[in-house]
């Protein structure tokens, strides 16, 4: 596996519960800025593996990215029962509910 999967893999699984990160946050935190397509296909094809926490991860937005909208009621859902905030036009409150990681955090570094 390569270094950036792996860092991506430790970041997403780092993510608290009630707490988002973005794709392209996650990809510039596992040191490629502009990895966040690889991000989304790091989730796609290993979230089952490695039992990643995928619904905490939505787009710059705050909008859940997920095309199919039964898919994205879950995702949805998943969020709201770990207590992530929502605004009432439905995205994300990125300031309440993003995480960002300390510097320090044992599990990224």
């Amino acid at each position: 596996m390569k270094p950036f999967t792996e860092r991506v893999i430790q970041i997403i699984n780092a993510i608290p519960q009630g707490k988002v990160m973005t794709y392209g946050q996650i990809a510039k935190e596992a040191g490629s800025a502009r990895g966040a397509r690889q991000v989304v296909r790091i989730l796609h094809t290993m979230s089952t593996k490695h039992n990643l926490p995928w619904h905490r991860v939505i787009n710059i937005k705050g909008e859940i990215a997920i095309p199919d909208e039964e898919s994205a009621y879950s995702q949805r859902a998943m969020l709201e029962a770990e207590g992530v905030c929502f605004r009432p036009n439905g995205l994300v409150d990125l300031k309440k509910s993003r995480y960002v990681p300390e510097i320090n955090d044992v599990d990224l570094i």
